[in-house]
């Protein structure tokens, strides 16, 4: 199983890039993985936040055949082996591809979150898109550890 994780801008923060680039590697060990950058979607004024944007469409159809899983503050908050049990579980279906999305400032239209296959909230507490990047890459090691029985989530 591939895990695409897709991210809207940069990584300001030169500490938490170094972070994820050091988990990135540790999955690298279990699957492969792809981290992409995408540029900051133009989004439609107030009255369109139903619409897709045209990078939303793009993004949906890039990604029309992928298990798609929305950072989204209102999705599925679970814990640490909660996710790694649906992450084993997704690999037992034989899903090819899971892509993780995480969106902007803004967040991703009502319309491209109705298109996702799960909406998965880190925590109720509010962080930094650079932190969510962040907690999202160990979140996915922590579980290849615990599927694996590894000691580093104790």
């Amino acid at each position: 199983m591939r895990i695409r994780i897709i991210w809207e801008g940069k990584t300001k923060d030169a500490h938490l890039s170094t972070l994820q680039a050091d988990y990135a590697s540790r999955i690298g060990r279990f699957t492969e993985l792809i981290v992409q950058e995408m540029q900051p979607a133009r989004r439609p004024h107030s009255k369109g936040k139903g619409k897709l944007a045209s990078t939303e469409r793009q993004l949906l159809e890039k990604l029309r055949s992928s298990t798609k899983v929305v950072l989204d503050g209102r999705g599925r908050e679970w814990s640490s082996e909660e996710f790694a049990e649906w992450l084993g579980e997704q690999a037992m279906r034989g899903t090819r591809e899971l892509a993780f999305l995480v969106g902007g400032p803004e967040g991703f239209s009502r319309a491209f979150r109705e298109q996702a296959d799960l909406l998965l909230s880190l925590s109720r507490m509010t962080f930094t898109h650079d932190w969510a990047r962040t907690l999202l890459l160990e979140q996915v090691y922590r579980s290849f550890t615990i599927l694996r029985g590894y000691p580093y989530p104790r």
